[in-house]
């Protein structure tokens, strides 16, 4: 790992401590209440998530060479998932509450790809890593709203899946439309205006604090004691942010044996497999009532323990890579 990715590193997983942090003030204060979290969480799955899609896909001119690189990635993204899901699945078989067994597969299945991934990925590939992030949370967008939704709708009949909430839903439509803007740049005589990617941007720049900030507000309701008392907890992060990346990784190794110059797929892999819990499972938690606690806790724990384990897996990343 050189220096300037690991302080990039180091910068973007600092803020994410201090966002979380300033969350858990907020929550102490009353600034964010129940209600408060409740109307951010939509704001952010309605919105600023949409927006956040579509601006990093139409943020760069359509090439073909960008474009082929763009679908490896998407690729990628639609293979990794029902990979972790196969891991998750018999790791968390023995949780006996219901809730907790149901939140802690959709926790190691679902990363953080987009809120905190995006900026992690231009740390470790700048200039582009925001780009493939947009192509690569094409698949997740899909499977957390039909594998996702499946797993929260266990013995909960008011949680539905459906193949219009599969098809059409807050992830797969803004990725529709920012595929055909930018897809629409290879035929259309005029760049893409600057004034629609900046606000398109802009809005999406909201998704990563104010996220972070619900996760920690949500998390500031919950009993420190209890936490660190809670040995399935422990057990999750441990599987969340070091098994789980560490066998995407020897996986990834094994798929482009075949491949030239696999390096930058395997590196790709093993840091979205290491990225905290997705914030969309607090927001998912907190709209469903699944136990919005639990959720807070798989999220926050598994976001502060990152600062120490991302650095660490990228570097086993970067190790198993050049075997």
């Amino acid at each position: 790992m050189d220096g300037a990715t690991f302080f990039g590193l180091l910068e973007v997983i600092g803020i994410l401590f201090l966002i979380l942090f300033c969350g858990v003030l907020c929550r102490r204060v009353g600034v964010i209440d129940d209600a408060a979290s409740h109307r951010l969480s939509k704001l952010i799955i309605w919105l600023c998530q949409p927006m956040m899609i579509v601006g990093a896909l139409i943020s760069k001119p359509f090439t073909p060479e960008l474009f082929r690189e763009g679908a490896m990635y998407a690729l990628i993204g639609f293979l990794i998932f029902p990979l972790s899901a196969l891991f998750a699945f018999p790791l968390t078989h023995f949780f006996a509450d219901a809730d907790e067994q149901k939140l802690s597969r959709f926790a190691l299945i679902f990363t953080n790809c987009g809120f905190l991934g995006f900026p992690v990925l231009e740390a470790i590939f700048p200039g582009k890593g925001a780009f493939y992030g947009a192509f690569f949370v094409i698949g997740f967008h899909v499977y957390i709203w039909t594998l996702g939704i499946w797993i929260l709708s266990k013995g909960r009949p008011d949680i539905r899946l459906t193949w219009k909430k599969a098809l059409i839903n807050f992830g797969t439509v803004p990725c529709l439309i920012g595929l055909l803007l930018y897809l629409s740049q290879a035929v259309l005589p005029f760049a893409m205006p600057a004034l629609l990617v900046s606000f398109c941007t802009k809005l999406g720049d909201l998704c990563m604090p104010v996220s972070v900030l619900v996760t920690g507000a949500l998390l500031a309701t919950q009993s420190p004691r209890a936490m660190v008392k809670n040995g399935r907890l422990w057990l999750f992060n441990v599987y969340k942010l070091l098994v789980i990346p560490l066998l995407v990784a020897l996986v990834a190794k094994l798929a482009t044996l075949w491949m030239p110059d696999p390096y930058r797929i395997i590196l790709f892999a093993t840091t979205v497999a290491a990225l905290p819990s997705a914030s969309t499972v607090t927001m998912l938690g907190e709209l469903y009532d699944v136990d919005p606690g639990y959720a807070a806790e798989t999220v926050g724990t598994s976001s502060l323990l990152t600062v120490a384990t991302l650095p660490l897996m990228y570097f086993v990343g970067d190790l198993i890579a050049r075997l």
